[in-house]
């Protein structure tokens, strides 16, 4: 494990040559493998979305694909068709891009519902069906998603909430501070770093890593933590739809594998807590009332704050 980790470190710093400033966001994206989920990257036009992806599926060494929404994007553009060969004068199959081990969904908001749904099954059963023809996704399968926060309403289709249950993470990757986008200035006026990455890691290691970080320890005390802050979701006047049993899971493997990461083989409450709003916000719908008065961000550091945090128990026992 410690080896595994020390690699994933390595692959955290690589990254960080390319996009500065921003390693917490790459070490949630490594959690979110690592458990298996899905990321949702929202932030402002031009702040490094597209080549963090890119980054990242360089640093596993894992096949990338991408796709650019429009609202004239298609189905069958995202997972394939059957199509007739006049030459075979037989119909073949033409994988769309889901086939790949990293898939940038950018700007999952400009396409349409049916076009949205089309990656539902390949998000959660790493399946796709094509005319009626079950296909299997070859594991790793990471999706990365991106949305713009200004878009305007036309051309726009905001992912209802289906959609969203099936990102284990909503990132914002916001602004760099001022001196982390001088160093930008200064790293890119000759170079491109991502040229320069090189893979610490490869698909096979993050299938055996994932396999692993279902090992580590989750305590009874740890398990009524995560349960009290789902329990509290759902009881607050704030809000109408608290946190599912999906929700509920997708914390508890992503604070498995931030703990794997982190060299441990135990969970932490306070694991739980840093996670939390990560997992929780994008999946919350607010009262009218509390919509009104808070931000789903504030609501959530409510109930984080509202909720007493065990005394860590070590080895997770």
């Amino acid at each position: 494990m410690v080896q595994q980790n020390k690699q994933i470190q390595e692959g955290i710093e690589n990254i960080g040559k390319v996009i500065l400033g921003k390693s917490d966001v790459v070490e949630l994206l490594f959690t979110s493998l690592l458990a298996k989920g899905q990321v949702l990257l929202e932030s402002v036009p031009g702040s490094g979305k597209t080549k963090l992806a890119k980054s990242f599926a360089k640093v596993i060494h894992g096949e990338f694909r991408r796709i650019q929404f429009t609202p004239d994007v298609l189905p069958s553009d995202v997972t394939g068709i059957q199509f007739f060969n006049p030459k075979t004068q037989e119909f073949e199959l033409r994988m769309g891009p889901v086939m790949t081990n990293v898939l940038l969904a950018d700007e999952i908001n400009r396409a349409t519902p049916k076009t949205q749904s089309s990656l539902l099954e390949v998000m959660e059963e790493h399946q796709t069906t094509i005319d009626g023809e079950t296909i299997s996704i070859n594991p790793p399968f990471f999706v990365i998603a991106t949305q713009n926060p200004v878009e305007s309403n036309y051309g726009t289709f905001p992912l209802p909430e289906a959609q969203l249950d099936r990102f284990l993470f909503k990132v914002d990757m916001g602004y760099p501070t001022r001196e982390e986008e001088k160093n930008i200035l200064i790293e890119y006026q000759m170079n491109e770093p991502l040229d320069e990455l090189q893979a610490t890691l490869t698909p096979e290691m993050i299938l055996s890593m994932q396999e692993q970080v279902k090992e580590v320890k989750v305590s009874e005390a740890v398990h009524d933590y995560l349960l009290a802050l789902v329990t509290e979701t759902r009881n607050s006047p704030d809000i109408d739809l608290g946190i599912s049993t999906r929700g509920a899971l997708a914390l508890m493997r992503a604070a498995q594998a931030r703990a794997y990461i982190r060299g441990r083989q135990y969970v932490t409450p306070e694991d739980v807590k840093e996670l939390a709003p990560y997992v929780f916000e994008h999946r919350l719908i607010l009262s009218m009332e509390g919509s009104i008065r808070k931000k789903p961000e504030e609501v959530v550091e409510e109930i984080l704050n509202s909720i007493e945090v065990p005394v860590e128990v070590g080895e997770g026992k």
